[in-house]
């Protein structure tokens, strides 16, 4: 019986130590000949001892749990639940991940966007000028694109030159490198949306132009268009002799970076303007959105690879290219070769 009483001890006292119960919560035990069995409760030596020895013991509470069940009146029943429930984890990581989580969710909310005034056509296109432009891609079917061409140099100077029409050709061209078999024309429609309109409108009853439109339609696989508004500080496409080569460089932002784009090309655009290589830059209004194109002209691909190398040679030009690259999504190049009919040769 000694034996059994002093495992008792064993378990409970002086070998156990501050034995810890399932709540987080340690239970003080006393290490003198008096404490036997008072380590699990009604133990076989408890029992022997009558009422005293089997009635529960009270839970004695350190310093540590009674600090924590301050904290969780002070900070809400979320700590009071870690104190009462079972296997709490030790006091910092679980602490510092919810904190952490917090301020990550309440930084959403603290960033301010400035409201802008106007909307983005009106900060970045000339207001001196009305002028909307249309730009269409053609895809044609690969036998079909010289009689193609043929059709559209004879119908489309004749919408170019009559006057009754509120539209200019600007440019004609086929792709020579990138897209195979495509061809894109560039309208200016002098008044915006307005002169558009009355242009569609007479085309309607134009019986030459919907004959052309019926036999031009069996000759493509697919065809889109954009509506586009021109870059402020860009210049205004003009005629220009030939020969040259036009690369479109098309470039599909992010939303919502638009301005910034323009703030950093207009910047830059002096440094690509010394061998007059620059034609026009566009930004989309109606189809796909964020889009920009900007229109090149070369003498030939060599003179072309010579131009952009001089470029980096230009303080400032490397710091527009690092700024605007990340507002790219996609971005895509064409070579393009001029139609007979096309102002710009």
């Amino acid at each position: 019986m000694r034996r059994r009483r002093g495992g008792g001890r064993g378990r409970g006292g002086v070998a156990g130590g501050a034995r810890a119960r399932p709540g987080g919560q340690s239970e003080s035990l006393c290490c003198g000949p008096a404490s036997e069995g008072g380590g699990g409760g009604a133990g076989p030596s408890a029992r022997g001892r009558g009422r005293v020895a089997t009635r529960p013991r009270p839970l004695a509470l350190g310093p540590a749990p009674v600090r924590k069940m301050a904290a969780g009146a002070r900070g809400g029943s979320a700590a009071l639940r870690r104190l009462r429930g079972g296997g709490a984890a030790p006091g910092g990581a679980r602490g510092y991940s919810q904190e952490a989580e917090g301020s990550w969710f309440r930084s959403l909310f603290v960033h301010k966007v400035d409201p802008r005034k106007d909307a983005h056509s009106n900060l970045l296109s000339k207001r001196e000028t009305s002028n909307l432009y249309k730009i269409q891609f053609h895809n044609v079917k690969p036998e079909c694109l010289e009689t193609y061409n043929k059709l559209t140099e004879e119908v489309l100077p004749k919408l170019h030159s009559d006057p009754d029409y509120p539209c200019d050709l600007v440019g004609n061209w086929n792709t020579w490198y990138g897209e195979q078999d495509q061809a894109v024309h560039l309208w200016r429609f002098s008044g915006g949306y307005p002169a558009l309109m009355d242009c569609m409108n007479k085309l309607r009853q134009n019986k030459e132009y919907l004959d052309f439109r019926k036999e031009r339609s069996r000759m493509l696989l697919s065809r889109r268009n954009q509506l586009l508004l021109e870059f402020s500080f860009w210049n205004e496409p003009q005629p220009r002799r030939g020969p040259n080569i036009y690369e479109l460089r098309t470039y599909k932002l992010k939303p919502g970076t638009m301005i910034e784009w323009g703030n950093n090309w207009a910047r830059a655009i002096k440094y690509r303007q010394e061998n007059q290589e620059a034609v026009g830059g566009f930004f989309s209004q109606i189809g796909e959105l964020y889009v920009v194109h900007h229109l090149w002209a070369y003498k030939d691909l060599q003179s072309r690879e010579e131009t952009r190398n001089a470029a980096w040679r230009k303080r400032g030009w490397d710091e527009n290219v690092y700024y605007t690259v990340p507002l790219i999504r996609t971005m895509e190049s064409r070579i393009m070769i001029p139609l007979k009919i096309s102002p710009l040769q």
